[in-house]
């Protein structure tokens, strides 16, 4: 079996960036560390970091007064951090700088008296702390439909952000949607979107015009890598998305010769190598190749609390 790995793939720059600030605040502070949801969406990144003695809360209710928490990359609320502020917690701010950009374009928009309309998934961490942070209504849409939907007139001035995790491919109909019903839009250039995001997508795409197979390790619960298997089903290649090697299925392998092999931006290269274990276990000889692509070399700054 030919196995072809997608370049770029697995972790980006903030999600490094993230599980480094949990790993240096365990080493500064000693355990327990607090962190308010999951660092990042991976399981076996979560419970690595449990073993170093990260504890992983939901509320910061559930922190002792003047603990170190971290915030996850997906950012929080005002309203979280002004909770944290009252409790008296040593708090290290881990959201993605990418993901505090469109906070800061979202309330200077809104500055500017515009609408602001966020393109994203209900319900997900980073839109529930973007809608959090910019003060005033926020219009969430996930969909054209939901552009259809608004309570606005069309002389409305609007401005849309978007979740980090869609790409420019994601979100450019429901762009193009409410350009055709407001008179006066306005949203950030292209370059502002998630290098990462845009990446992975893209190189996804070349990998199936080379593979019969598509399979993305990430969590069922991250939205980038769900959008990696949304994007080889779209190009009509069976495509599947596994935590790791242990959820791979032997019959979808029949009659297969090439795989494309990819990963979500959370997940660490060492599932990208179980799922490779587990197919030679499968099928018994792969060749891996690495498909030409992008080669990423974006750093974060750290917050001076564990620089």
């Amino acid at each position: 079996m030919q196995v072809i790995l997608a370049q770029p793939r697995g972790f980006c720059a903030g999600v490094t960036r993230a599980i480094e600030i949990v790993e240096r605040a365990l080493r500064r502070f000693g355990s327990p560390v607090y962190v308010r949801h999951e660092i990042v969406h991976n399981r076996h990144v979560v419970e690595r970091l449990e073993r170093l003695g990260a504890r992983f809360v939901e509320d910061l209710a559930a922190v002792p007064a003047g603990a170190v928490t971290i915030f996850s990359a997906h950012g929080v609320s005002r309203a979280v951090e002004q909770d944290g502020v009252r409790r008296g917690l040593n708090v290290v701010d881990a959201t993605c700088p990418l993901v505090t950009k469109v906070h800061v374009q979202g309330r200077r928009y809104q500055e500017q008296g515009r609408a602001v309309i966020l393109i994203g998934h209900a319900g997900h961490p980073e839109v529930e702390g973007t809608m959090g942070q910019i003060p005033g209504p926020v219009h969430l849409v996930g969909s054209v439909a939901d552009v259809a939907g608004l309570d606005l007139p069309a002389d409305t001035p609007v401005a849309y952000v978007t979740q980090t995790t869609l790409s420019v491919d994601d979100t450019k109909a429901i762009i193009a949607a409410l350009r055709e019903r407001f008179s006066d839009v306005a949203g950030p250039e292209t370059r502002d979107i998630c290098y990462a995001t845009q990446n992975r997508q893209a190189a996804v795409r070349i990998l199936c015009e080379r593979a019969e197979l598509l399979l993305v390790v990430g969590a069922a619960n991250s939205s980038n890598s769900n959008r990696l298997r949304e994007i080889g089903e779209e190009l009509g290649k069976p495509s599947f998305l596994v935590a790791d090697g242990s959820a791979l299925d032997p019959a979808w392998f029949r009659g297969v010769a090439t795989v494309g092999l990819t990963a979500g931006a959370s997940a660490p290269d060492e599932l990208v190598d179980d799922v490779l274990d587990a197919l030679r276990r499968i099928v018994g000889r792969v060749q891996v190749s690495i498909m030409d692509g992008l080669r990423e070399d974006v750093q974060f700054r750290l917050p001076a609390a564990v620089a």
